[in-house]
């Protein structure tokens, strides 16, 4: 077995995402659990440089976007806002 298949071996690589087995969105798919269009992911897509959730271009047309990468975008959006400072 390799790092693919078994994270955190003792290679002293970091630990990498089984991205074949892991699950994957479409576009379609992906765009209502965000609450966003469709399009809103194209155009994350397309910018310059490109926004939104890391995504794998298999075909011209055909775009899948992994779950642990998505839930690992979601994390390092969050803003956990602070309490205020007692004076």
């Amino acid at each position: 077995m390799n790092d693919l298949q078994q994270p955190g071996g003792d290679t002293g690589q970091p630990s990498v995402v089984d991205l074949l087995h892991s699950g994957w969105y479409t576009a379609d798919e992906l765009a209502p659990l965000l609450k966003v269009d469709p399009s809103t992911l194209r155009r994350w897509r397309t910018a310059k440089p490109p926004q939104g959730p890391p995504f794998v271009r298999l075909a011209n047309r055909t775009v899948v976007y992994s779950i642990p990468d998505t839930q690992a975008w979601l994390v390092s959006q969050r803003t956990v806002p602070t309490k205020p400072e007692a004076a």
